[in-house]
């Protein structure tokens, strides 16, 4: 097989010359950048070539390992590892977990709101210059220990200057080890290091996998411009199919497709406790070259002299030697260097092999060979296909805590949590793909893990770990980098792929790229993205999701919560226009937790639903209703200050909940559909759900689902505390505003009945500055008070997540606030009842409700063209009815008077209840009040002109004698 270098060598004279290794760890291709024609394509990075897993960790596990060995282990446990972005970011976690104790850091160009920035730098040669350092822990880079800046190659290393020139001026320290996978800088720019290092006064060492030099004619930068002019505006692809006809011109010329290696499956794992097998061929013996630090990479046997019938070639032979010029500066002698005040270099340390706990990849698998693409033919970008296809969203139980990458930081901790919840992802993904077993011809499936930009280390792990479970698993990621694509053997990028953004970013909308994935070979491609790339874009007919299902056969996604830092107070003001000035992360009085989110807290999966409470399930505060009440209506005490003794209702009335649900499913399903299609609407921006907890929560994950399954939109979803008389938890608004936008915030409940908690926000928003950008407004399932202007319906009718308590809420309790448990910058507190699990009903309800969208989606979109037409405005006409309730039984308190069928079934269930008033006529949407009401000893009252079906009564006078109508004791059954 020919170098995939070739292509570009020949046509722009351009040359790689130096260490043995760098052929098949390089290939180049061509890109338009007023800056750089020229792109060095690595075979082992994972980014534009898939790869191994194995053998992508493996190189950057080995590298971590000789960085110890240099450190030592002293100096390596004060060491901090940072990244760049985009393409390093994976290489730069898997340094820190060969050092194994040192936190990581990768820059981003992706801003957090509310997250101040530590710094900054350029990278001049790149498309998108600007990189961001958002560490969630302000010291992170503060420490004296070594700095470990990790690329994924040296080309001028400028980038390395600007980054040490900034981050020594603000967090000095006295030594930096910079690793790369290759060096590919000129003399002059090795000299220009040595020199900065002695100017720092800090000694700088070097490590890489094989080092180079490029050799660019004087006219490469217009040479290849024009080139990649000629080939972008070849003949576009006429069909779905990433195959184009040949261009015209010398790059044209018929070149036959090279012939496929035989696949081969993944190696057996080695006893190494923390690194994936790295696959091996039969090898020749490498030639000893001259660099002691470099690793050898040993040469595969030749292709077979007929092409193969198989997928795609797993291993990559001996690539034959690159052409030099006679003129050619001579090869640098070694691949580590260390540059120093008093010194020029230092003894490189042992390369990887001497470590026997991590394998040093011995054979870099070629890129896929497509073999039914003309050869030569420049590929533009795939085309859009009319609609999105049906995708496989396969949930990832995501260790909760636990960041997507190491944008804000990843510690040690971090690492342990996600090694302990891979086997459970690798799990959920093999079942997914388990629709892709051995086809007829026996041979296992083809996966191709895709990571999303700088999301490359969660993707790199979960791929790792599929390949550990014996699938045949390649690894690569999307870029923003745009590539000319050629089909031919001897240039690295056979194919690419074109999407547009789908992350919202902050330079703006624009086009991405997935290369060498058409044409692959791959039976299934699982897209790996955070859930800020979880967006329409993603979904769309011309969406990456769309544009992969038209290459292969089936296509998973898997979304991997996006971490962003608790809130940081105000930066202090920095000088413009400095990179390096940036604000500054100052540490906070107050740190505000990430959400609580399943399945540590709740049975909702961790996706559903993150609850931004305390977690209190270790402390007592159930009381039995009766002392509960009394001190409540004395005054002693306030109802959010205790727990009701969870109520587990009877064999029978549980058969009358699954019957309920059975045969409300579909207006259940009308009414979600009706309440999310109006936020939708009303809310162009992408909304973020704020349920009221914990009435709201089970509608806020179904309104999630709707807008899921019908738009492909994944909302975030969040829970929080509102407490009647002392309003809503304001640590949780302040943690909405750091991380979102208040006007795109929309607050969800399941009901309203007199109206009192709409009241309650509305009061809490007005009367404080702070929360100004917050929107009042409810949107909830049923509003039979007309108090709102966005619901589903104003009938009442019943809900069945109101029939029980936590186990149709995620086994979690109402919300406590109490000041001796919830302090000035805490949230509000509830208890997780994982000891109810075996009762528990919620997800059955949610499923139950969602299994019926499809069946009222038509009549959903008419009824909201009407009432999106309609005036909403509320009448609070249940707060009318019920004042005129308070004062006809002589209760003379409207808080003792709850309305509709909801609020009549918490009455039962945690309250003492008096009496419950019914609406005559009504049917089976009483059926379980009737039953609560009879096991409790509580009368019905039909009465006509209730704008309720039912309406429950708490006892006005109660004492624990008085729990009867009669005011008389009456047992509670």
């Amino acid at each position: 097989m020919v170098w995939t270098g070739t292509w570009v060598a020949e046509r722009l004279g351009v040359e790689l010359i130096g260490d043995e290794e760098l052929p098949a760890l390089l290939g180049l291709a061509l890109r338009r950048n007023p800056k750089r024609a020229h792109l060095l394509v690595s075979s082992v990075l994972g980014k534009h070539v898939p790869q191994h897993p194995s053998v992508v960790y493996g190189s950057g596990l080995g590298l971590g390992l000789r960085v110890r060995e240099l450190l030592g282990a002293e100096e390596a446990g004060r060491a901090v590892v940072l990244g760049y972005a985009e393409t390093a970011t994976a290489l730069g976690h898997a340094v820190a977990d060969g050092l194994g104790s040192a936190p990581y850091l990768h820059s981003t160009r992706r801003p957090v709101p509310g997250v101040a920035t530590a710094g900054g730098f350029e990278e001049s040669h790149s498309h998108a210059t600007s990189h961001l350092l958002l560490p969630e822990d302000p010291e992170l880079l503060a420490g004296p220990g070594p700095l470990v800046l990790v690329d994924d190659e040296f080309s001028t290393g400028n980038t390395v200057l600007n980054t040490l020139r900034g981050l020594h001026e603000r967090y000095p320290r006295d030594r930096y080890v910079v690793v790369a996978l290759v060096d590919m800088r000129a003399p002059a720019d090795r000299d220009r290091l040595t020199a900065f290092a002695a100017e720092l006064g800090a000694r700088v060492d070097l490590l890489s996998l094989a080092a180079g030099t490029v050799v660019l004619p004087d006219d490469v930068l217009e040479k290849g411009q024009e080139l990649v002019a000629r080939h972008e505006h070849a003949a576009p692809v006429t069909g779905p199919a990433a195959s184009a006809a040949p261009a015209s011109g010398p790059a044209a010329s018929a070149v036959p497709t090279a012939p496929a290696a035989p696949a081969s499956g993944p190696a057996t794992p080695t006893a190494a406790p923390t690194a994936s097998a790295v696959p091996t061929v039969p090898a020749a013996p490498a030639t000893p070259t001259a660099a002691p630090t470099a690793p050898a990479v040993p040469a595969a046997p030749a292709a077979p002299a007929e092409p193969t019938t198989g997928p795609a070639a797993s291993a990559m032979p001996t690539a034959p030697a690159v052409p030099t010029a006679p003129a050619a500066p001579t090869a640098p002698t070694r691949s580590a260097e260390s540059t120093a005040p008093t010194r020029s270099a230092v003894p490189a340390p042992p390369t990887p092999s001497a470590a026997p706990t991590v394998p040093t990849p011995t054979v870099i698998p070629a890129v896929p060979t497509p073999t039914d693409i003309p050869a030569a033919a420049a590929l533009p970008a795939a085309p859009a296909v009319p609609a999105a296809p049906a995708v496989v969203r396969v949930p990832l139980d995501w260790p909760a805590e636990v960041p997507d990458g190491g944008r804000h930081g990843f510690t040690p901790e971090h690492r342990a949590r996600l090694e302990a919840a891979l086997p459970g992802m690798t799990k959920a993904l093999a079942e997914a793909l388990a629709a892709d077993a051995p086809d007829g011809a026996g041979r296992a499936p083809r996966v191709l893990v895709l990571g999303f930009e700088e999301l490359m280390y969660a993707p790199l792990r979960l791929a790792g770990a599929l390949e550990d479970a014996g699938l045949d698993v390649r690894y690569s990621t999307t870029t923003r980098s745009p590539v000319l694509a050629v089909d031919d053997p001897g240039y690295a990028i056979r194919t690419r792929l074109v999407f547009p953004a789908h992350d919202d970013p902050a330079d703006g909308p624009g086009d991405r790229y997935a290369y060498n994935v058409a044409g692959g070979g791959f039976d299934a491609v699982v897209a790996v993205v955070d859930s800020a790339a979880d967006t329409p874009e993603l979904h769309a007919p011309d969406g990456l999701l769309a544009q992969l299902a038209a290459h292969v056969p089936r296509v998973a996604l898997a979304v991997v919560p996006s971490y962003t830092p608790r809130p940081r107070s105000q930066p202090r003001p920095q000088a413009a226009m400095d990179p390096m000035a940036a604000p500054e992360a100052p540490e906070r009085s107050s740190m505000l937790p990430e959400p609580l989110r399943g399945p540590a807290f709740s049975s909702y999966a961790p996706e559903e639903v993150g609850w931004l409470l305390q977690d209190l399930s270790d402390v007592e505060l159930e009381a039995p209703t009766e002392e509960r009440e009394e001190a409540i209506q004395r005054g002693g005490a306030h109802y959010a200050e205790s727990l009701p003794v969870e109520y587990q209702p009877s064999a029978r009335y549980q058969e009358l909940f699954h019957s309920a649900l059975e045969s409300s499913a579909a207006r259940i399903a009308h009414a979600v559909g009706t309440v999310t299609e109006t936020v939708l609407a009303e809310k162009p921006a992408r909304p973020v759900l704020v349920s009221l907890a914990r009435a709201g929560t089970p509608v806020g994950v179904l309104m999630r689902r709707w807008a899921l399954h019908r738009h492909g939109l994944d909302l975030p979803h969040y829970a929080v505390s509102i407490v009647r008389g002392r309003g809503i938890d304001a640590n949780a608004l302040r943690w909405l505003a750091a991380h979102h936008d208040p006007a795109d915030v929309v607050f969800v409940d399941g009901w309203t009945g007199k109206g009192a908690i709409t009241r309650e926000l509305a009061a809490a928003l007005r009367e404080s500055e702070e929360f100004a950008g917050f929107d009042p407004e409810i949107a909830v399932l049923a509003d039979p008070g007309s108090c709102v202007r966005t619901y589903g319906t104003r009938e009442d009718f019943l809900i069945p997540s109101a029939c029980l308590n936590s186990t149709v809420s995620g086994l979690i309790s109402r919300t406590v606030l109490r000041a001796d448990l919830v302090g000035a910058h805490d949230f509000h507190g509830a208890k997780f009842y994982r000891d109810l699990s075996g009762a528990d009903v919620s997800n059955a309800f949610l499923d139950a409700v969602e299994a019926r969208f499809d069946e009222v989606a038509a009549t959903v979109d008419t009824d909201v063209k009407d009432l999106l037409a309609a005036d909403r405005t509320p009448t609070w006409e249940g707060w009318a009815a019920v004042e005129r309730i308070s004062e006809e039984y002589g209760i003379h308190d409207v808080n003792l008077v709850k309305p509709g069928v909801g609020e009549t079934t918490r009455v039962l269930l945690r309250r003492v209840p008096w009496k419950i008033l019914a609406k005559r006529g009504a049917g089976a949407d009483l059926a379980h009040v009737r039953l609560l009401a009879e096991q409790r000893g509580v009368p019905v009252e039909e009465v006509d002109g209730l704008p309720y079906t039912c309406v429950g009564l708490i006892h006005p006078q109660y004492t624990r004698g008085a729990t009867g109508a009669d005011g008389k004791a009456v047992a509670s059954r």
